[in-house]
């Protein structure tokens, strides 16, 4: 991190000032480096101004006030010609070194709201000097802010869109005569608006004017966390350039991308979905709120694959000898932060028998011919929508592919690839229509930090899902289809609400799963006891050790969702370490959603899940959205005293474990997975008592087969023992094949292996350390009774 930060204060600033502009859509052109590991390239943005938008020239004026309080101006960058006239050939090899050692001065002082920071010193990012003074400029141009850290930024430019060929049919001209600033906006509004049903033509209009050339450089100027441009005599976001071209490259270091290795020795890339999201990958505006389109064309050399959050199954396109390109887009408005990106030497594992209906699916529902008639009216803004796709209504299981290193075909093919199919159409038997037409699944290298992470069309699993039974593969797979719905589909307006996302995403797991191993009900009611079982030791533990402020679901209360008039805001705990080995949200929203489902029951609650995203899908929602239409649905006599602010209270506004979480749990009994695991305890306690010699008569003890999740219980309770000696660690890692199972139990017994110091396990920790993820979270608590761990499982 290139800056001191106070772990336990300091929250994620998002400063693009979306209250002013907005992104509708960005391109793409980008070069993989693996040898410099460098992504370098082009992203124009188009932009669309609103009503707002005047409130701007105060807030901007704000922006570039310097400590001095004198008016700041942008030096207008020194004369510097990029040989690359086409930025569809743009690679390291050209037009870089130009581009770098223009406009460079001296350091400038930071002013206290971090907006005027040494981008020299402090990020590092190549910008244009701009100096404080009072001239003819002033600071009465409009400022666009973007959300941008670990980026060299080269160049900026306005692109004439008017140049593109035929574009003449989105202006009242029908030939363009005079081109003016007014004219070029008018013609990206128009390319905008288009209406869905012309969504294709759109994509076609915005590659053209992508690859338009440009008509005027741009004032820009970086500080630790944005990029900030301006055109000199633009006041107002109206009068602001709509359509911008930015030459950039990413770091080696940057915080949004990772550079590896896979399983087989082969060097890779893949975005993170770190804490500062893509602002580390190309320039944008971050605020959910910034909901847009994206196409993105990627060349690497013609060994890899590039995946990519995107609504096709692209395939590669040959280029010159060695290298080939890839076009991936999306028509769905989306954050930017959902933008996923992965290149390496994937291979494609393929079932070795495809079904001919499953053919049929994806050729009668492929983007470019789905027939999207309308058959209902959604709330969000207009795009080719699935939930108004009557064909894509009843499609349970979309097209897929899966993807890993050629190292782990085996694994693949055991266990990811048949459960796919039946978790896809779980999810769809729950919740109905698949919100994305089709999905890639990756398994990433061995340092990817969590079991999961889901993106629009696109989902990375951890190799650690592979080993053992099917049970952690298939829950993990579960949990993030259903981040589809909630994560994806429908988002946090405020990012400090992550459990409407990983709340909703960890109570729908269990539901799926059990649905796609189609267990009769009260199996499937006794396995989902089990679970809560599980997690109510981990919420406990989560409390005893987080700090209480970090606890709290919805930490900025009645200020969720406030923005400043600028747009910006910031994430609070958003650069807090600790909160990536936080489930809080997890949990907490899990057992919210589970004690609601109770009070409706499961028919009742799960027919409003699916009102629920037939009516918000698409958009970006608050707590009190779901609630109050919850509240909504459950009969008067079925409340009880709920209400939101209650629930706000008890669940989402206090920390510490809720009061009615605390009364359920006293008040229940022990469900019978969990009874029968502890009788299992008991036997083990009595067989780490018996002494080395034994009388002859006495009975051995006979120990139950258990589930996995069974297995991690009991696990859970003999690392309360305080002492286990080596016999009986023994004996357990016989009875059940502990180093074979799957992550989840292994982790336990790495925890029991290092607590009571057995040595003849220890390769089981080694093992452990370099094939699993998370695993430095064994290590990571404060000293605790028993070793104490992350739990991101």
């Amino acid at each position: 991190m290139d800056i001191k930060l106070d772990p336990s204060r300091d929250d994620l600033p998002l400063m693009a000032n979306t209250s002013h502009i907005l992104v509708k859509h960005y391109v793409l052109d980008l070069d993989v480096d693996f040898e410099s590991q460098i992504i370098e390239g082009t992203i124009v943005l188009f932009f669309e101004s609103g009503n707002r938008f005047e409130k701007q020239r105060g807030s901007t004026e704000e922006t570039c006030r310097s400590e001095s309080n004198e008016a700041c101006r942008f030096r207008t960058p020194e004369p510097c010609h990029s040989p690359v006239t086409d930025t569809r050939t743009f690679s390291s090899k050209t037009g870089y070194n130009d581009f770098a050692n223009c406009g460079r001065g001296e350091k400038d002082t930071s002013s206290k709201d971090g907006n005027h920071g040494n981008p020299e010193q402090a990020s590092g990012i190549s910008s244009a000097k701009y100096r404080c003074d009072t001239g003819s400029h002033g600071s009465e141009d409009f400022l666009l802010v973007l959300d941008c850290c670990d980026l060299s930024v080269l160049k900026v430019e306005e692109v004439d869109v008017a140049a593109v060929p035929g574009i003449e049919k989105f202006t009242r001209s029908p030939r363009l005569t005079v081109v003016s600033e007014e004219l070029r906006n008018q013609i990206v509004h128009e390319l905008v608006t288009l209406p869905a049903a012309r969504w294709r033509e759109q994509l076609d209009y915005y590659a053209g004017c992508s690859q338009a050339p440009g008509c005027g450089e741009l004032l820009f100027d970086t500080d630790t966390w944005s990029l900030q441009i301006r055109k000199t005599g633009a006041q107002t976001a109206t009068d602001f350039p709509h359509a911008i071209r930015i030459w950039y490259s990413t770091k080696p270091q940057g915080r949004s991308v990772t550079w590896t290795s896979d399983q087989s020795g082969r060097p890779c890339v893949y975005t993170m979905g770190s804490p500062i999201n893509n602002r580390a990958l190309f320039p944008c505006q971050e605020p959910p709120v910034a909901m847009s389109t994206w196409q993105a064309t990627v060349r690497a050399a013609a060994s890899f694959v590039v995946l990519m959050s995107g609504e096709n199954s692209a395939k590669p396109t040959q280029l010159r000898e060695g290298y080939a390109s890839w076009h991936y887009y999306v028509t769905m408005p989306m954050p930017a932060s959902t933008f996923t990106v992965a290149v390496g030497s994937w291979t494609e594992m393929k079932p070795e028998t495809c079904l001919s209906e499953d053919l049929a699916a994806e050729r009668s529902l492929s983007p470019s011919e789905a027939d999207f008639r309308y058959v209902g009216i959604c709330g969000h803004t207009e795009y080719p929508c699935r939930f108004q796709n009557p064909s894509a209504t009843t499609q349970e299981i979309i097209p897929h592919r899966v993807f890993a290193p050629v190292c782990l075909r085996g694994a693949c093919q055991e266990t990811l690839l048949q459960l796919v199919p039946p978790c896809l159409s779980a999810a769809h038997s729950v919740l109905g229509t698949h919100p994305f037409s089709r999905l890639d699944i990756l398994i990433v290298p061995a340092n990817f930090p969590s079991l999961g992470m889901a993106s629009p069309h696109i989902i990375f699993l951890s190799q650690s899902i592979l080993t053992g039974a099917n049970h952690l593969c298939g829950t993990r797979l579960c949990h993030e289809i259903a981040h589809a719905w909630f994560g994806l589909a429908i988002g946090a307006r405020d990012w400090t609400e992550e459990w409407l996302s990983e709340g909703f995403a960890t109570h729908l797991e269990d539901v799926f799963w059990a649905e796609a191993q189609q267990l009769a009900p009260h199996e499937a009611q006794e396995r989902q006891e089990l679970k809560a079982c599980l997690r109510w030791c981990r919420l406990q533990d989560e409390v005893r050790n987080s700090p209480e402020e970090m606890q709290v679901l919805r930490p900025n209360k009645e200020k969720t969702g406030h923005v400043s008039d600028s747009g910006s805001s910031v994430i609070k705990h958003g650069l807090n370490p600790e909160k990536v080995f936080m489930q809080v949200h997890y949990l907490k929203g899990y057992f919210l959603l589970r004690f609601l489902a109770q009070r409706l029951g499961d028919d009742t609650y799960f027919a409003f899940l699916r009102k629920f995203v037939h009516t918000f899908h698409g958009q970006l929602i608050l707590s009190q959205d779901f609630l109050q239409m919850l509240l909504e649905n459950i009969p008067e006599e079925k409340r009880l005293e709920l209400s939101v602010e209650n629930i706000f209270r008890d669940w989402l506004e206090s920390s510490g474990i809720p009061q009615p979480l605390q009364r359920e749990r006293q008040a229940g009994a022990e469900c019978g997975l969990a009874r029968q695991v502890s009788v299992e305890v008991e036997k083990w306690i009595r067989v780490n008592r018996r002494p080395r010699k034994r009388k002859r008569r006495e009975a051995e003890e006979v120990f139950e087969k258990l589930l996995p999740d069974q297995l991690v219980l009991l696990l859970e309770h003999l690392l309360e023992q305080k002492t286990l000696n080596p016999r009986t660690l023994q004996s357990l890692e016989r009875t059940y094949h502990l180093p074979q199972q799957d992550a989840e139990v292994r982790h336990r017994w790495c925890e029991l292996i290092v607590k009571h110091k057995y040595t003849k396990a220890y390769k089981d920790v080694e093992r452990f350390l370099q094939e699993d993820q998370n695993c430095q979270s064994l290590f990571w608590r404060k000293p605790q009774p028993r070793p104490q761990d992350a739990d991101i499982w």
